[in-house]
């Protein structure tokens, strides 16, 4: 077996889901702790430097440069140790599966097969003969980014058995919530010490992503008024209708089951209340700037319309900004996408330049100043229990990450580096 899929497998049996409804604390769930313990023990014991694990879960170590790359820019790779609670995420059961064609079959749970057809997924048609790893269909898997973490590690342990392997000082980082848009917001930056840096958290093998959605929280609140119903004739004001009324004024072809490629959404999430009162929550989403504002304020300009039915102050939109679109931070970095791809070349992989319908730690770490845009995990099907990875794109995103730290430990590349850097200061 090998060691990052060794790793890979001990990870998702790790629980470590963020709470979306905790966005007071972080980590939001405790049980993010563990994981954080977990991996600051082991970048200890493969000969990591500067280990650390802070009160919020967030875990950084460094892999010294090889000899030669010792004064160029320092490089991060960040990955996110929490898992979604889109899907069942408590007690990961992975396996490996011989794929021979046909339905992935992860498992049967109550009952029902659950699996992914080559329709679903046409890319399971290049796997066919090789393992694939998945859960068995009563959770998610947690490659979401359990693999990123897998793949980092198993890089550095690689590095660190053999220095002689070129790569400049590389910084690690493994931060809390990102799937509630925490955003590695708490990261320092000046003690992280890195010029630039990779998220190791997409999907598909070969995907390279520096352009992100912008993406906001809606929370909508309705306060109905309540009387008896038997004396309700011209004065209760339902909540539950008025908030299914605000739902079917949202553009219904603007959701996520009916959009793809650069069109954003409205995705409603979460509702819950009574007659008296009911919230209802949203994400928003958009690649175009001036459109994801236009999105807020036809939230806003909902409420206005109902509130005029109905009083004002029967419908509030509360509307919270998640991150943006990183894309800006990449303008004076063309390097940072050069590197990327032709890594990915090098380890006999097609690499797509593709705006991701999604955002990663990198969103907001790019526009507090730390560019980073994001490579692939080789996972599939994230936030659902039919999530899977193939055990081959496990291993060559080690190697495209190997053939990527390269890349930074080339003095005459470096000094181009530095020089885009400093215009883009």
């Amino acid at each position: 077996m090998s060691d990052v899929l060794e790793r890979f497998l001990r990870y998702v049996q790790v629980d470590s889901p963020s709470d979306p409804d905790n966005e007071e604390e972080v980590p939001s769930s405790p049980l993010e702790h563990g994981m954080a313990r977990l991996l600051a023990d082991e970048l200890s014991a493969m000969g990591c430097q500067d280990v650390s694990v802070d009160e919020h879960a967030y875990v950084l170590g460094t892999v010294p440069a090889s000899a030669g790359a010792e004064n160029l820019p320092a490089l991060c790779l960040c990955s996110h140790l929490d898992t979604t609670a889109d899907a069942p995420s408590l007690g990961v059961r992975p396996h490996v599966v011989r794929y021979e064609g046909g339905s992935l079959v992860a498992g049967v749970v109550d009952g029902q097969t659950i699996e992914t057809t080559p329709e679903q997924v046409p890319d399971l048609a290049n796997f066919t003969g090789e393992d694939i790893v998945c859960s068995d269909g009563s959770t998610l898997l947690g490659a979401d980014d359990k693999a990123g973490i897998a793949e980092i590690c198993a890089l550095a342990a690689r590095l660190l058995k053999d220095p002689s392997i070129p790569h400049p000082t590389l910084k690690l980082a493994f931060v809390p919530d990102e799937e509630i848009g925490h955003g590695a917001a708490l990261l320092d930056l000046e003690k992280l010490g890195a010029a630039w840096g990779y998220t190791v958290d997409g999907e598909a093998l070969g995907e390279f992503n520096y352009e992100t959605f912008n993406a906001a929280e809606a929370l909508v609140r309705v306060r109905g008024v309540m009387v008896h119903p038997g004396s309700a004739k011209g004065v209760m004001v339902n909540a539950i209708t008025v908030a299914s009324e605000f739902d079917q004024l949202v553009p219904a072809a603007e959701r996520p089951e009916y959009t793809s490629g650069r069109e954003g959404f409205y995705h409603p999430t979460v509702i819950r209340g009574t007659a008296s009162e009911v919230t209802l929550s949203y994400i928003v989403r958009d690649h175009d700037a001036q459109i994801f504002s236009q999105r807020q304020q036809t939230l806003k300009d909902i409420a206005a319309f109902l509130n005029k039915r109905y009083g004002e102050g029967t419908v509030t939109v509360t509307l919270h900004e998640q991150y943006r679109n990183m894309a800006e931070a990449f303008v004076d970095c063309p390097f940072l996408t050069e590197n990327a791809l032709a890594a990915n070349r090098e380890a006999g992989v097609e690499p797509q330049v593709i705006a991701v319908r999604g955002g990663t730690d990198g969103s907001q770490l790019s526009l507090r100043g730390l560019p980073c845009p994001n490579i692939a995990t080789g996972g599939y099907n994230a936030h659902s229990v039919r999530e899977f990875i193939p055990v081959s794109s496990l291993e060559t995103t080690v190697d495209i990450l190997q053939n990527l730290v390269a890349k930074f430990a080339v003095p005459q590349t470096a000094g181009k580096q530095a020089a885009g850097q400093q215009a883009a200061r």
